[in-house]
């Protein structure tokens, strides 16, 4: 086999499991930081992605697009967090299903407003070439992207006032509110920073995958199969199963067909969910800080 194509099988790998950590770190904040399952998370992406595209239509430069989006699905996911999520706290069954409830009024809205199908900003077209085979520059620019968006989040869940904060609230409430910490908005902002995170994944992700209502579908159950089988060291651990499983995945399509790779996905999720019921991050002795 020929060492070029292992190599751009390995970087496309790479690639696929980059894009399924931005997509899945927002619904790994709500959760990990929250408790909270947000079944509207793909749908969160859609909203970023659309608000990226709106941007850039009325003139708006790409990077700044993507800001402008990242602030909007914020502001959006604060509201949501104001008037529903918060009267749930600690009604899993009932969360799940406000979520659901939301993700399908904002899918049928985006489908009356914008359709079915909706163009995208267009891929750049410059390509790395590997020997015979090229990859396109801007998928492997989302490898850096992933990168930096993970090491900005653990520098803010760790090193940060609002970090220390956020994690005192979600675990000791009645501590934290009797040493001055305000509970309801530091998850306020805890929802809205993980609904911006969804918001950026859907900007960003623009270029390559064009905007439609159904696109945060695509991710979402992988999204939630990669927080859960994490455990309870959520960023860490989604981090860890999400590029593992995300470029396994990717590797058996490359060879045989992505059907076998979504197989391959599923049945690597269930055997470590089997082997570790609590996710992988179940029995580390150190939680990095707190559940991160």
């Amino acid at each position: 086999m020929e060492l070029d194509y292992i190599a751009t099988v390995l970087l496309s790998s790479l690639s696929s499991a980059s894009i399924l950590l931005i997509a899945t770190i927002g619904l790994a904040v709500m959760f990990g930081l929250m408790g909270v399952i947000n079944l509207a998370h793909g749908e969160f992406i859609m909203f970023g992605a659309y608000a990226a595209l709106f941007a850039t239509q009325i003139g708006i430069p790409y990077p700044i697009a993507v800001i402008f989006s990242c602030l909007a699905t914020a502001v959006f996911g604060g509201l949501v967090e104001r008037l529903i999520i918060r009267r749930l706290y600690g009604r899993i069954f009932d969360t799940l299903l406000a979520t659901w409830g939301l993700s399908l009024v904002l899918y049928q809205s985006a489908v009356l407003i914008f359709g079915s199908v909706t163009p995208g900003i267009g891929l750049p077209i410059s390509n790395v070439q590997i020997g015979d085979y090229s990859l396109s520059s801007y998928l492997l620019f989302l490898i850096v992207v992933a990168a930096f968006l993970i090491a900005g989040l653990y520098w803010l869940l760790t090193k940060t006032g609002y970090g220390i904060t956020a994690r005192a609230a979600i675990q000791d409430r009645e501590t934290a509110s009797a040493i001055g910490i305000e509970s309801s908005r530091i998850n306020m902002i805890t929802f809205a920073l993980g609904s911006g995170l969804a918001g950026f994944a859907g900007a960003i992700l623009l270029p390559a995958i064009p905007a439609t209502p159904n696109m945060g579908f695509a991710y979402v159950v992988k999204a939630f199969l990669a927080v859960v089988a994490a455990g309870p060291v959520t960023l860490t651990g989604t981090v860890v199963v999400g590029g593992m499983l995300g470029a396994i995945g990717n590797i058996t399509a490359s060879f045989w067909t992505s059907v076998v790779g979504d197989f391959v996905f599923f049945f690597l999720t269930i055997a470590i969910l089997r082997i570790f019921p609590l996710g992988i991050s179940g029995r580390w002795r150190m939680k990095l800080w707190l559940q991160v």
